[in-house]
């Protein structure tokens, strides 16, 4: 599989991430559906920071689950329960991807459980 970030000049400068991934001759591709802030134990941090990290980890694990790792991550598609969480999000993103530049799309919504401040889905390929 290769993939190679897209900026067009003439559109907004992206910030931790890519404006467009194009990926070809890749195999497989895995839909991961949104990964809620809940441990295995059914523990939900209070805090969005906690929330945060525990989402994404639960994502690398239905990567890992699959075979796959954080560099096979083409797309994510994060929900968040308010837009005050917006800059936390994007560092904590930033700081977990490193180089690793993917599309990604922020969505303020309200979240199916009232607890959770986060859900994060993605789209991976290998």
């Amino acid at each position: 599989m290769q993939r190679r970030a897209i900026s067009a000049a003439e559109a907004p400068r992206a910030i931790g991430y890519a404006r467009a991934v194009e990926v070809t001759a890749a195999t497989r591709t895995l839909y991961v559906s949104g990964q809620i802030p809940v441990d295995a134990k059914g523990q939900c941090p209070g805090d969005f920071d906690g929330q945060c990290r525990l989402a994404w980890r639960n994502v690398l694990a239905q990567l890992a689950a699959a075979d796959m790792s954080l560099t096979n991550l083409v797309k994510v598609t994060i929900y968040l329960a308010d837009r005050r969480f917006g800059l936390e999000n994007r560092a904590i993103r930033q700081e977990i991807m490193g180089d690793h530049l993917i599309a990604s799309t922020v969505i303020i919504a309200g979240i199916f459980d009232e607890a959770w401040l986060i859900e994060i889905e993605a789209v991976a390929m290998a």
